[in-house]
């Protein structure tokens, strides 16, 4: 079966420098991002992010000058699942969002970014074709099955493992991706005076939690969790090779550790894994 309705199946990073991203997370993650620009990617630095075991974590662009002057920045993005690109982009615009990048086709499918009725950026995407090793046939027409990918994995290193959203608005964000991608919230878990931690959960799967924003200045953008080896050794790789720790390490339930962090060129993410040595 291909990934359902609001699936992550991809992960891009916006970037004002690919190479110097490159070097950053390939000392905290271990991935590899291509030092070439892939080739189907015309008139653009688009390169593949590697995983050690093969896969691919997602993409890395760098921003043109034209995209910076439209108001792109470093950030990471999702790409989430559809089955037809044009008309969800139509519901989204219906529903108070906004159109920011038309539909369009590429080898590895149909891709349109919007942004949600709270102004927070994504992809809507309609695979048909593997799109470098992470996308994988798995034996039926890719136009009935769409692609597989693993992009998004709750437990393996190198693998996002946690996907979450700030809010503006935490109640009209759940319905909205309630409606549209098949979220459902039946778990949360109270953080005092910050409110509830509202569990995505898709398909059994947990893919991570929305919450409220708690101000002004905290950005409208998914926040995305890197599964690393060890949250100790992830610290050190981050402020050696000039990235920034907004917050943590800390325990989370189940375990685990993680870091909220900057890397050099301003894009914000999360690791998480044991605390290591």
């Amino acid at each position: 079966m291909g990934n359902p309705v609001g699936s992550f199946i991809w992960y891009e990073l916006l970037t004002s420098d690919i190479d110097g991203a490159a070097a950053f997370y390939k000392a905290v993650v271990g991935w590899t991002i291509s030092p070439q620009p892939d080739p189907d990617a015309e008139g653009m630095d688009y390169r593949m992010i590697g995983r050690d075991d093969g896969g691919m974590a997602g993409g890395a662009m760098e921003i043109t000058q034209d995209m910076a002057m439209g108001g792109a920045r470093p950030c990471w993005l999702p790409y989430l699942a559809v089955d037809d690109v044009d008309a969800e982009v139509h519901a989204i615009v219906a529903a108070g969002g906004r159109e920011r990048l038309p539909a369009f086709d590429l080898p590895v499918g149909r891709i349109a970014m919007v942004a949600d009725p709270q102004g927070v950026p994504i992809y809507l995407m309609k695979p048909v074709s593997p799109a470098g090793q992470s996308l994988s046939s798995d034996g039926q027409d890719p136009d009935d099955a769409g692609a597989v990918s693993d992009v998004f994995s709750a437990t393996e290193n190198q693998h996002v493992r946690w996907n979450e959203l700030a809010s503006p608005d935490q109640a009209a964000s759940m319905a909205f991706y309630a409606r549209h991608f098949g979220f459902t919230f039946n778990e949360k878990m109270s953080m005092g005076d910050m409110g509830d931690y509202c569990f995505i959960g898709h398909h059994g799967q947990t893919l991570g939690a929305i919450m409220q924003r708690q101000s002004e200045q905290q950005p409208a953008m998914w926040l995305f969790y890197f599964g690393v080896p060890s949250i100790t050794a992830a610290k050190s790789a981050i402020e050696a090779h000039g990235g920034t720790v907004l917050m943590g390490p800390h325990e989370v339930p189940g375990g685990d550790w993680i870091i909220v962090a900057m890397d050099p060129q301003g894009a914000g993410f999360g690791v998480v894994g044991p605390k290591g040595a």
